[in-house]
C-alpha cells in the first residue's frame, strides 16, 4: 500500500509518521518543498530516494493508494483538490480549509469522485473521550487553554478551537437547539471564546482562553450524580463518592492515548476495504465554527 505524507511539520513528525512508519505493508512516500527537511525526516525513517519527493507532481506520479495532508492550512484546499482529482483517498489535518466555501467544495468533490475524505478529529478516537459517550452527559464542559497566544479569530477558531467544537458535537446526547457565543477581542485579536450548545436535557460549554496562564485541556461530563473528568487526554478521574483516578500506562504510546493511531488505522482500513468515508459530518463542525467566527466579529464591531 503506497501512502503519501504531505507536509513534514511537528504534527506529522511527532504524531503521524511514527504510526505510519510502523505499519506493515505500508510504503511511505514523503513530500515537502523544503529539501533539508525532507532529507532529515526521510533519513530518520531510512527511506530510499524513490520515496522522497520535493514536488507534489512527483508524489502523485507514484500512484498512491492514500495520502495524509499536514501542510499549512492555507495550502489545504489546493493540495486536497489535487489529490481528489487524482483519485487518492485523503486524510487531512483539521481544518479542511480556512474558508467554509472551500470546505464545502472539497466535501462535494470527494462525494462526486466517490473517495474517502477524512478530517483529523483525533479526539473522537482518544480512549478517555470516546469512553465518555457511555457516561451520563447532562452537562459537558471542555476547556482548551494556552499561554500568551491571542490570535486573529478565524485562525484561532479553525486551527485550534475547532477541536473543542467537534468534541462537543461528538459528545452531545441529542439535537442541538440553541447556539450561544461569548468572546473577548482586543485590537483585532481573540483573547477568549465561550461556546454554549443546548438541547433537550443537556448543555455543553466549550471554552478557550489564550491568556490563561496555563497550557491545559480538561473535559468534564456529568449527570445523574456522577462526573467524569479527563485531564490533558492522559488522566481520567471518575467522581461518584470517592474519586477514582486512571492514568495513561507507561507503555501506552502518546499517539494511541490521543486517538491519532486509531484515526489513522480507521482511515487506512477503510481504504483497504474499499469503503468510502464521508467528511459530511466533519463539515457540520466547520459550519458551526463559521457561526462562532461570525458571532465573534459581530461582538467586536
Amino acid at each position: 500500500m503506497k501512502v503519501g505524507c504531505i507536509g513534514l511539520g511537528d504534527i506529522a513528525r511527532k504524531a503521524y509518521l511514527p504510526v505510519l512508519a510502523s505499519l506493515p505493508g505500508v510504503e511511505l512516500h514523503l513530500h515537502t518543498r523544503t529539501p533539508a527537511t525532507l532529507t532529515d525526516v526521510a533519513d530518520g525513517l531510512h527511506l530510499p530516494d524513490g520515496q522522497r519527493h520535493v514536488t507534489l507532481d512527483a508524489l502523485l506520479a507514484q500512484d498512491l493508494d492514500a495520502a495524509f495532508v499536514h501542510a499549512p492550512t492555507a495550502a489545504h484546499a489546493e493540495i486536497v483538490t489535487r489529490l481528489l482529482d487524482a483519485g487518492v483517498p485523503t486524510y487531512v489535518d483539521k481544518p479542511l480549509a480556512y474558508q467554509l466555501a472551500d470546505s464545502e467544495r472539497l466535501v462535494s468533490l470527494a462525494e462526486e469522485r466517490r473517495l474517502s475524505l477524512t478530517v483529523g478529529f483525533n479526539r473522537r478516537y482518544a480512549p478517555g473521550y470516546a469512553q465518555c459517550v457511555e457516561h451520563p452527559r447532562e452537562l459537558i464542559l471542555m476547556q482548551k487553554n494556552r499561554i500568551g497566544l491571542p490570535e486573529e479569530p478565524r485562525a484561532m477558531v479553525l486551527d485550534d478551537f475547532i477541536h473543542v467544537v467537534d468534541t462537543l458535537r461528538f459528545l452531545v446526547p441529542g439535537q442541538i437547539d440553541d447556539v450561544t457565543v461569548r468572546a473577548r477581542t482586543e485590537d483585532g485579536l481573540l483573547h477568549h471564546v465561550v461556546l454554549q450548545l443546548s438541547g433537550d436535557g443537556f448543555t455543553a460549554l466549550g471554552v478557550m482562553n489564550r491568556l490563561s496562564g496555563s497550557v491545559e485541556e480538561i473535559l468534564e461530563v456529568s449527570g445523574q450524580d456522577t462526573k467524569r473528568q479527563v485531564v490533558n487526554l492522559a488522566e481520567t478521574i471518575d467522581h461518584k463518592g470517592q474519586p477514582t483516578v486512571r492514568r495513561r500506562g507507561d507503555w501506552v504510546p502518546v499517539a494511541r492515548q490521543r486517538g491519532i493511531e486509531q484515526a489513522v488505522l480507521t482511515f487506512l482500513d477503510a481504504v483497504r476495504a474499499g469503503e468510502v468515508l464521508s467528511a459530511r459530518d466533519a463539515l457540520a463542525t466547520h459550519e458551526l465554527c463559521e457561526r462562532v467566527i461570525l458571532a465573534v466579529r459581530e461582538r467586536s464591531t
